[in-house]
């Protein structure tokens, strides 16, 4: 059972990034989905979420606009779509069960995690 994370890199300010969260063992389309970063020196922030209960999808107000969220059940995968990006957006970036609206998500072994991909804007 795990979540993979994969596609950062480094990019120029303005380019796009996508990056995979992939499950194996369990079915996404059952949980919430959630994206996280973490830039060096701070703490770890919720960034975009797709809701199962209501379908409803959230960002938080520096990505919103630039960042979208979009799921393949089929392949077990989820997807943020990153366009416009900036120098601040350089952070290590993980998917994970639980959106940063739920006040128990940095209970992480309460939730599957990805191992984080990187992402660096960088010119």
């Amino acid at each position: 059972v795990q979540l993979v994370d994969s596609g950062g890199g480094l990019v120029q300010p303005g380019g796009s990034l996508r990056l995979s969260c992939a499950a194996s063992g369990f079915r996404l389309d059952l949980y919430n989905i959630g994206w996280f970063r973490q830039a060096p020196g701070k703490e770890r922030e919720g960034v975009a979420c797709f809701s199962r209960h209501d379908g409803i999808v959230s960002y938080v107000p520096s990505v919103k606009g630039r960042f979208t969220i979009s799921r393949n059940y089929a392949e077990n995968t989820v997807f943020l779509q990153m366009n416009s990006l900036k120098p601040e957006d350089t952070a290590v970036y993980y998917c994970a069960t639980v959106c940063w609206y739920d006040p128990t998500w940095k209970k992480y072994p309460n939730y599957y995690w990805g191992q984080g991909t990187e992402v660096t804007v960088s010119s």
